[in-house]
């Protein structure tokens, strides 16, 4: 842990000279989401009842589905090229790798920090939502763990799967056919139930959708403990998995 905590201190110090280029993206980003869509695009969907949505406003239901999507853009934002870069371009990785610190300390250091990231961006999303009046439940405040959580869900696969690649045109592809279409189709802007039924058990079994489905029962203060369980249980075995791998991958590419 004191050797990971190490590496977690090396990201912080990168991230204090660069902080300011990220963010405006963290609080624009959920401002102009649920101002246009939310509100704007809010108000055309309402205008034609509510049903679908649990009776809620589109503004309502959309805010904690946007802030499970925003946790799975920050994490793949972070284990991307920022992994690729330290270990490709600029040899960061296998500079620490010749001192005492193992590649498994290399990883959880960079966990650490992309969980820290993580909690900030959700804290500020957390907020923006609040001050729209988009949370109906004192639970919301348990939407952050759990927006963090999502995260992980992906960040660690996706940091696993950053060390194999030798080169960064892979990245295009996982965000062209995996972020776009998670975005888009696990439930962040309608029922999952109004997708055809055929594809609608591929979505059940994304990290996203059950993120989204978590955030938002919280939020809405609907979540029933068998449901949370489940979903908690399915992000935290892609986490495990994640992270498995990524003490597999590490240990090849900087000790091969």
């Amino acid at each position: 842990m004191r050797a990971a905590i190490r590496q977690l201190r090396f990201w912080m110090t990168n991230y204090r000279r660069t902080w300011r280029g990220s963010i405006y993206s963290s609080v624009l980003n959920p401002v102009l989401y649920l101002g246009a869509m939310g509100v704007g695009l809010g108000s055309l969907v309402n205008a034609h009842g509510t049903a679908s949505l649990g009776g809620v406003s589109y503004l309502t239901f959309l805010a904690p589905g946007l802030m499970a999507a925003a946790a799975m853009q920050t994490a793949m934002g972070e284990s991307t090229y920022p992994v690729f870069g330290s270990v490709k371009w600029l040899k960061t990785y296998q500079a620490a790798a010749a001192t005492p610190l193992r590649p498994a300390d290399l990883f959880h250091g960079h966990l650490m920090f992309t969980t820290l990231r993580l909690a900030m961006n959700s804290a500020v999303f957390l907020a923006i939502m609040a001050a729209f009046g988009a949370a109906r439940s004192p639970w919301v405040l348990a939407c952050l763990p759990a927006a963090v959580l999502t995260g992980l869900a992906f960040a660690t696969p996706i940091e696993a799967y950053a060390m194999t690649c030798k080169k960064d045109s892979s990245f295009a592809l996982l965000f062209r056919f995996g972020v776009i279409p998670l975005f888009l189709f696990s439930g962040t802007f309608f029922p999952i139930t109004s997708l055809p039924a055929v594809v609608r058990p591929l979505a059940y079994l994304t990290p996203l959708w059950h993120g989204v489905a978590l955030c938002r029962s919280l939020s809405l203060g609907t979540a029933q403990p068998g449901q949370t369980a489940l979903h908690v249980g399915y992000l935290l075995a892609v986490t495990a998995a994640g992270i498995y791998a990524g003490n597999l991958t590490y240990r090849r590419r900087l000790y091969a």
